[in-house]
């Protein structure tokens, strides 16, 4: 049998073990002995994902292109002229002034955060002594608008740490191979300023599920990504990955295994003191009158979110502002204002709760989802 047909028998194999680790190191095998390198090192980066054996995971990273050298056999996926990298560099990390005290409500949350992210890396001496190491993964999950982000920055300032904020626009790139440079880059810069916060909004842009993926380069860049979280090139020591997305069952299910996203939070919408708290910092420089009363607008906004509570104090406040743009005198916002605005403004929230439900009922394996479905019984 010659190597094609030894190589399709493998695919084929593949088919019904996607998760066999040793058959995508023999097909990234043969693959470079055919000369066709990018395919060799994107099967490689698979087999790293599923193999646990030193000598396997050797024969494998042999065959992946050291990122201080260019990579072989690219293939540009749009004509044009060499690109120029002097963009390429990642988003300055900054010292984050932003504390858990400037986060209304979510108390539980801060304080789990606390206990597993902020403590190890200010008592870095105390997790040495019991082996535990300083960094890791953690994944925040919940409606769009309820602090994830910010959340994450309070995180970084309680570390003192750096904190870098990756948007997926410095990642993607239209070049084949160049998203997996771009990722290594900004890993690498974080090594090189720990203690270090890495931050990724809608991670499901870059570690999507590689099951729902047609094409291959979006399979290679998750696959880049579980590369750098296991520190498979260098020592991740002091480097925190925090990611925030509204699916996670949209999220590559490789990304949660130990040592990756090993710790998964579930960030529900604030509750009455949070909201309380967050309606009053949105009044704080605007004119309110005397019968405004924020306690009862925090009872009547549940399941509304930090940013659909931001969006009642604007609608409430476009009626008086129309008024004096139309010659009447300024005046404060009013009891019956916000009134009229809780009339058009319903909680975003509820319709990611109703698809969340679905995942959280019928698809909670290992118990990923337990924390919403505590809430979702309250």
């Amino acid at each position: 049998m010659d190597l094609n047909s030894t190589l399709e028998t493998l695919r084929r194999a593949l088919v019904q073990t996607p998760n066999n680790g040793f058959l995508w190191l023999q097909v990234a095998e043969l693959l470079a002995q055919l000369g066709r390198g990018s395919e060799a090192e994107e099967a490689a980066r698979e087999a790293l994902v599923h193999l646990d054996e030193e000598d396997a995971r050797n024969r494998a990273r042999a065959l992946i292109a050291p990122k201080d050298e260019a990579p072989q056999n690219v293939l540009r996926l749009v004509r044009g002229e060499k690109k120029d990298d002097s963009g390429d560099a990642p988003d300055a990390p900054t010292r984050e002034s932003v504390r858990f005290g400037d986060v209304g409500g979510l108390d539980e949350i801060k304080e789990e955060i606390r206990m597993k992210i902020i403590v190890p890396f200010q008592r870095p001496d105390l997790f040495r002594k019991y082996g535990k190491r300083v960094g890791g993964g953690v994944l925040m999950y919940g409606p769009p608008g309820c602090g994830k982000t910010l959340l994450a920055r309070a995180t970084a300032g309680e570390c003192d740490a750096f904190f870098f904020n990756v948007t997926i626009d410095s990642i993607l790139d239209m070049y084949y191979g160049e998203s997996e440079r771009k990722l290594a880059g900004i890993f690498e810069s974080a090594r090189a300023k720990v203690p270090a916060i890495l931050f990724f909004d809608e991670v499901e842009a870059i570690g999507g599920s590689r099951q729902q993926m047609r094409h291959s380069p979006g399979k290679s860049l998750v696959n880049q990504l579980l590369a750098e979280m296991d520190g498979m090139a260098s020592n991740n020591a002091n480097v925190l990955v925090i990611a925030a997305t509204n699916a996670p069952w949209s999220v590559d299910s490789a990304l949660r295994r130990p040592g990756r996203f090993d710790r998964v939070l579930f960030v529900p919408p604030p509750d009455e003191t949070a909201r309380f708290e967050i309606l009053r910092l949105h009044l704080r420089e605007r004119p309110v009158a005397k019968d405004v009363d924020v306690g009862e607008l925090a009872k009547k906004t549940a399941d509304f979110s930090g940013a659909d509570l931001f969006d009642l104090v604007e609608r409430a406040a476009e009626k008086p502002l129309v008024e004096a743009m139309r010659g009447g005198e300024p005046r404060e916002l009013r009891r019956s204002d916000f009134l009229d605005a809780l009339k058009k403004t319903k909680p975003s929230t509820k319709e990611w709760f109703a698809t969340a439900k679905n995942y959280a009922t019928f698809a909670n394996t290992g118990g990923l989802y337990d924390d919403l479905l505590d809430y979702l019984k309250k």
